[in-house]
């Protein structure tokens, strides 16, 4: 299949820092910006329907009238962005890992693509790492909805891994209201991470998929709390 337009445009760096997790990139390429991270590409503002879909399904699965959501990371803000459109979620929090992303929107060009929402009196960001914030006794809420990789079976990192093992999965559950569903974005589907959540309890266990250009489809893994 021959590349597209947006792939043969030379990359321009708008920004780069280290931090203690690596090097995280922003990079301009064809009108359209990308997050790099250890040289990993995370994810982009050419079509955001996957990201929109991973709040959008967690809300539409829930009874609670006013639930709660944790959004981890913050990305390039579509997921952050439907969520603060909905008036019916009472409380959404963030967990970003990396300072520079939370720059970039505050301040930077990504901040067009959250649309203010880092502004809604409703939206907490957290400076944290979402597996160790996870792995904390905290907060629960009614939905936990999980971005900060190419899916289950591609991280961005090693440390990352455990989020998706019996471990990390027990500390999702243990940070959800009985009831509450977990969704978790893939850039491919998975049926290992599926058999995960069934074997650590979670019922309910479905993914939804959404076409995209080329490719496998984009997915959302969703389980509920029993």
């Amino acid at each position: 299949m021959l590349p597209s337009r947006q792939d043969l445009e030379e990359a321009e760096v708008l920004d780069r820092r280290e931090s203690a997790g690596g090097e995280v990139v922003l990079r301009r390429r064809g009108g359209h910006c990308e997050v790099i991270v250890n040289g990993c590409f995370l994810m982009d503002t050419v079509d955001g329907r996957s990201e929109r879909l991973l709040v959008q399904a967690a809300l539409d699965a829930l009874d609670a009238p006013r639930p709660s959501v944790l959004i981890g990371g913050l990305g390039v803000g579509f997921s952050l962005a439907h969520a603060a459109a909905e008036p019916r979620w009472s409380r959404i929090a963030v967990a970003e890992r990396e300072a520079a992303v939370i720059d970039w929107h505050r301040t930077g060009p990504l901040g067009a693509f959250s649309a203010g929402a880092l502004d809604d009196p409703r939206v907490e960001v957290l400076h944290t790492d979402l597996v160790a914030y996870l792995a904390a006794d905290g907060e629960r809420y009614d939905a936990l909805c999980l971005d900060i990789d190419n899916g289950p079976d591609w991280t961005v990192g090693a440390e990352n891994d455990r989020l998706y093992g019996p471990a990390g999965l027990a500390h999702a559950a243990a940070r959800l209201n009985s009831g509450g569903v977990l969704a978790v974005w893939g850039a491919q589907p998975s049926a290992a991470f599926e058999l995960a959540l069934r074997e650590a309890g979670f019922t309910g266990v479905r993914t939804e998929e959404v076409p995209v250009e080329r490719g496998v489809p984009d997915v959302v893994h969703l389980a509920r709390r029993a």
